[in-house]
């Protein structure tokens, strides 16, 4: 009897794991996505292997960083982050794959979760595996050895996929796009928001004039705000609008955030700076009027 309720909680639990992968949200959205933890099969799917497919196929990688990295790829293991509704999730991580399998990696040490689209889960997987990584772009590829982290590749290669894993597994001196989310990032963690409100000085001396756009901190802090750590999202918004005083949608963003919050007065006055930047726009002076009503 115990040698058959052992085989019946195994079959058991192996259902239950199988039913975790390439789960399929297709109610509420606009088109079907995929949700949690996933693999290659999931993504030759048929609502992805149409993507999937070409990105994979077409993809040719350097044969000689292939065989420079091969040996040393082996002694990582890698968590990857994506969006199946995300154009750059599309593009790189079919790319991704098409490394690993020329490299032969064991597909054992990798593992690949699918975040949500929806704007109350934004970027959020059922079961968290993302909570306290700092997940604010997809595709993230995060490199661990011995437990730890090692690197990561945000959104897209800064050279090649290749050329910056061949950085990774060895020098390691690669810097990911977006370091200013990492730096403020690094210091909410280590400082708390005491510290990040007196460092703000030297981020805005740092970053000023050397970012892409606004949308690197307002992406990060929209994460934020969604995870329960508005405050912090707040003061983000604050620096963003520092770094980029010209930027309507900078001081919009802000004002969105803390009317949320409840805080009427502030979001009037961060709107009424949007609509200085922004005289024609409808949505923001319908804002104000709205919040003149209360």
């Amino acid at each position: 009897m115990k040698t058959i309720a052992i085989t019946i909680l195994l079959f058991l639990s192996l259902c239950l794991n199988s039913q975790n992968i390439n789960v399929e949200i297709t109610k509420n959205t606009g088109s079907p996505y995929l949700l949690g933890k996933i693999n290659k099969a999931g993504l030759e799917g048929d609502n992805y292997k149409e993507w999937f497919n070409k990105n994979f196929n077409n993809y040719a990688p350097k044969s000689t960083v292939i065989k420079a990295i091969e040996s040393a790829l082996k002694n990582y293991e890698i968590t990857i982050f994506m969006g199946t509704w995300c154009g750059d999730s599309k593009r790189e991580v079919p790319r991704f794959y098409k490394i690993l399998e020329a490299c032969n990696y064991p597909m054992n040490q990798l593992t690949v979760v699918a975040l949500s689209r929806q704007s109350d889960s934004y970027k959020q997987s059922p079961q968290h595996e993302e909570a306290g990584l700092n997940i604010h772009r997809v595709p993230t590829f995060i490199f661990y050895k011995d437990g730890e982290e090692v690197n990561r590749i945000v959104e897209h290669p800064v050279n090649s996929l290749e050329d910056d894993i061949q950085n990774i597994v060895t020098v390691n001196d690669y810097k990911s796009n977006y370091q200013i989310v990492a730096e403020v990032e690094a210091i909410l963690k280590s400082k708390g928001l005491k510290g990040f409100k007196k460092g703000k000085k030297k981020l805005l001396k740092k970053y000023a004039g050397n970012l892409e756009s606004m949308y690197e901190l307002n992406t990060y802090a929209h994460i934020l705000f969604t995870t329960e750590r508005e405050e912090e999202a707040v003061e983000v918004l604050k620096l963003n609008t520092k770094l980029f005083p010209d930027e309507s949608r900078a001081f919009a963003s802000l004002a969105n955030k803390l009317h949320v919050m409840g805080k009427s007065k502030k979001a009037l006055k961060y709107y009424k700076m949007a609509l200085e930047l922004d005289p024609e726009n409808e949505q923001i002076k319908k804002n104000i009027t709205a919040l003149k009503s209360i």
